[in-house]
């Protein structure tokens, strides 16, 4: 506890890298997979294989996936940027089958009602099938924050600093309560993720919660 109390400083700027590193991808492979997802539901031919080639994509290794990406994108090994692009394959890997098994789940006499009052295609993925999916595509969308703040941890290994930093330091010196306090970082941040997501779902779907009450 004295040696957290007398570096707040430190962890609460790498609790802040960490916080940016996981949340940015989350944001930016749930928008790409809102897309990719409508299109594997509209098109069964296109179902089987962008959820196969997204689950292939999971199981790269997140290390071997971090050294590689400044080989394919001209960027330092210690660019953030990485991580970031890294994360949002593996977010989009996660979500592609969410969005698309989500959207699938509204109700066909809903989604036959708004094309009989002529809602376009667009329109009806915006204003009716998006909303009544949103409590499944947040349910992927927690998964994925709670894997992206996990996986962010594995960046210190290549020197990108975050909380990782505190596993990979603590280990070199033997130190375990710097260990500790990283681990307990991860997850009071894991549990904030998932909070913010809780409380945006119920904002955006009002009526789930007149249905609960």
């Amino acid at each position: 506890m004295s040696w957290f109390l007398s570096h707040t400083d430190q962890v609460w700027g790498l609790l802040g890298h960490h916080a940016a590193l996981a949340a940015l991808p989350l944001l930016i492979g749930v928008l790409m997979a809102l897309p990719l997802g409508w299109l594997a539901r509209r098109h069964r031919a296109l179902y089987t294989p962008m959820v196969a080639g997204a689950g292939l994509l999971f199981t790269i290794p997140s290390l071997a996936l971090f050294i590689l990406m400044p080989l394919i994108l001209g960027t330092g090994i210690l660019d953030p940027t990485n991580v970031v692009v890294a994360l949002s394959l593996y977010t989009l890997a996660l979500m592609v089958r969410t969005v698309a098994d989500a959207l699938g789940s509204v109700p066909p006499q809903v989604t036959s009602a708004a094309r009989a009052m002529g809602i376009g295609s667009l329109r009806r993925f915006l204003t009716v099938e998006l909303p009544l999916a949103t409590p499944a595509i947040s349910a992927g969308m927690r998964v994925a924050a709670v894997s992206n703040v996990s996986i962010v941890s594995v960046a210190a290994l290549i020197g990108v600093p975050q909380l990782g930093s505190l596993f990979t330091d603590g280990f070199n010196r033997t130190f375990v309560t710097e260990i500790v306090v990283g681990l307990v970082a991860c997850i009071a941040l894991a549990l904030a993720f998932d909070a913010v997501i809780v409380a945006a779902t119920r904002l955006v779907t009002p009526w789930t919660r007149r249905r609960a009450s």
